[in-house]
């Protein structure tokens, strides 16, 4: 699997993600622990990337990359891209696209390297609590 930053991305990304970083690419739609979304309406249509201080190991599936970062996908979610994807900045945000099409025309950027893990209790509260206020 392999992603190509175009260089937009990379100008934009080269102060928020420091070149050798572990990033993950995953959903933003409450389906894992990077993400505090629980709302059906968001399942699969939104995407991250996630700076961790370290891998996390259900991020498997490493993902050969121009912007020289350790990046990674879990294998529950790699149905959901084809195996070339691009990543791109347009209007002043980054895109997500792959041979489909646009995937993703906000593709955030979080930080994690610095959070303290969430309980589950915590997070179905927070996603609670969100829930009602997104769709």
């Amino acid at each position: 699997m392999k992603a190509d930053f175009k260089p937009e991305a990379l100008q934009y990304l080269a102060d928020k993600i420091p070149s050798g970083s572990t990033v993950i690419l995953t959903t933003d739609d409450g389906s894992n622990k990077y993400s505090s979304i629980g709302a059906t309406c968001e399942l699969a249509d939104k995407f991250q990337l996630i700076i961790l201080n370290q891998a996390d190991e259900h991020f498997n599936i490493n993902v050969e990359n121009n912007a020289n970062y350790q990046l990674s996908m879990t294998e529950t979610e790699k149905y959901l891209v084809s195996d070339n994807i691009t990543i791109g900045f347009d209007h002043g945000t980054l895109t997500l696209s792959d041979k489909s099409g646009i995937l993703d025309n906000a593709l955030a950027v979080i930080d994690w390297r610095n959070v303290s893990p969430e309980s589950e209790k915590d997070r179905l509260n927070e996603m609670v609590t969100l829930g009602d206020q997104i769709c």
